[in-house]
């Protein structure tokens, strides 16, 4: 009997417990079901979209290498999934557990249809360390709050061996399938996507050596180095954890087994892996929190409408460098600095009053690494409406943000070159130089920040006068 695997975010042979499941059992169907209408306005943007051609292009040539292949198919996974089961004749179906919405209404809909032709639809842990609902309070009750959440999970996590990637794949039946290629997930314009393929290598080989260059390197000084955006003190592996070509319990045997310095960098890492989990934690009991905000009182914030700023903010051309900087990384790679993400997302909805839902949207069609749950939780967390949002009212001040994290400018003068003949002194500040640069060459700053600040200020005290 054959053994039907269904890969959603979890685009990878080892550790990848369907698969293993599947392989156990025999012939193996591996489906992927590109369905446009599942997700509604959370559908793929463009960066992700792009990343999703390479990496199911790598995962057809993984499975092939070891005797299978990936069965494509577009449309309603509803009606798919029990079709492809139904014409390979398989009595089951593995797929990896989701956590956005839009897919748990699917897997319950899938589901009923599978029982309804004797077979068995088995969802395995393999996008998350824990399954979201384990975790609970001594009290029996769910956090809201990321620490004592973390505490939890390290209290609970334990090693176990990983599963082995099958060394060899036996196909089912040919059922045909679609091209990769018809499905027009690459960009019309190949331009855009140069910096993309400059920067990133889809697919489980890429994630693995990723993975290796900074266990081997950067791990041991990660609490120093993860805040300098100029530096490649971070893993940069969000978007390989994202579509599943790595494992997160991969990543974190790998970083526990490597470090040399066994402390703080190793521990701070873990737990950056662990705010991942905690931001799943949070989508799963809160399946609306990509489009209202935790705390309810945030629901009459007076935010500002502003396109010209927005787009401004978009495009990079703010006037403040390190906002510029980031908005340009992003734009170019389809990944921005953690510490700069921050930067951007407090000057969009402080200094500039814009809906933190805005700033999620632009990054979710930019991001190759668009995570509903961590791009949700983090945008939630800046504006001051989620979870650990305490003090709601903290604004960061670009320019000292820059000047600490990058003293040198470096990462200014790699995205925003025309300022590059500014001194350290000025180079996140350039109004204040004795020759500012022409508007014609960068421009003045949208906004002033101190101004900002005390309109976000008094805009806040709405929140504190609600008793939030």
């Amino acid at each position: 009997m054959s053994t039907l695997v269904w890969f959603r975010n979890d685009l990878r042979l080892e550790d990848q417990p369907a698969l293993h499941a599947a392989a156990a059992a025999g012939q193996i169907v591996a489906l992927f079901v590109l369905d446009d209408e599942a997700a509604g306005e959370w559908a793929w943007g463009g960066a992700s979209r792009w990343w999703l051609h390479h990496s199911l292009a790598s995962l057809d040539a993984d499975l092939r290498a070891r005797g299978g292949r990936l069965v494509l198919r577009r449309g309603d996974a509803r009606r798919i999934v029990p079709e492809v089961a139904s014409a390979a004749q398989v009595d089951q179906v593995h797929a990896g557990r989701a956590h956005e919405p839009w897919l748990r209404a699917l897997d319950k809909d899938v589901a009923g249809q599978l029982k309804s032709r004797n077979v068995r639809f088995h969802r395995h842990v393999s996008a998350l360390l824990l399954p979201p609902e384990s975790i609970k309070t001594k009290a029996g009750g769910d956090y809201g709050v990321y620490t004592p959440f973390s505490r939890a999970c390290f209290d609970v996590l334990t090693p176990a061996p990983l599963l082995p990637s099958p060394t060899r794949i036996e196909p089912a039946a040919d059922l045909g399938s679609d091209r990769l290629e018809d499905w027009g997930l690459l960009p019309h314009r190949p331009d855009w996507a140069a910096g993309l393929r400059a920067s990133w290598q889809p697919g489980e080989a890429g994630a693995r050596q990723l993975l290796a260059r900074f266990v081997d390197g950067a791990i041991d000084e990660y609490d120093q180095r993860r805040n300098l955006p100029a530096d490649r003190g971070t893993s940069a592996l969000s978007p390989h954890l994202h579509w599943g070509e790595i494992s997160p319990r991969a990543v974190w045997a790998a970083a526990a087994e490597k470090s040399q310095m066994r402390g703080v960098g190793l521990q701070t890492f873990l737990k950056e892996l662990l705010w991942r989990e905690f931001a799943a934690y949070l989508l799963w009991h809160h399946p609306d929190m990509a489009e209202t905000p935790m705390k309810p009182a945030f629901a009459a914030f007076p935010w500002r409408d502003s396109t010209q700023d927005l787009r401004a903010w978009q495009r990079g051309q703010t006037g403040v460098p390190i906002v510029d900087a980031g908005m340009r990384q992003l734009w170019q790679t389809g990944w921005m600095h953690n510490r700069v993400r921050m930067i951007v997302a407090s000057f969009l909805v402080k200094h500039l009053l814009l809906p933190w839902q805005l700033g999620e949207k632009w990054f979710w069609d930019t991001l190759v690494d668009a995570d509903l749950a961590s791009n949700a939780a983090s945008w939630q967390w800046v504006a001051g409406c989620g979870a650990d949002a305490a003090p709601y009212f903290r604004i960061f001040n670009p320019v000292l943000q820059g000047q600490k994290f990058d003293p040198d400018g470096a990462y200014v003068r790699r995205y925003v070159p025309e300022l590059s003949g500014l001194s350290n002194k000025f180079i996140h500040a350039p109004w204040l130089a004795p020759k500012p640069p022409a508007p014609s060459v960068y421009p003045s700053p949208i906004i002033d920040l101190d101004a900002g600040r005390a309109r976000a200020l008094d805009a806040l005290k709405t929140i504190s006068k609600s008793g939030t």
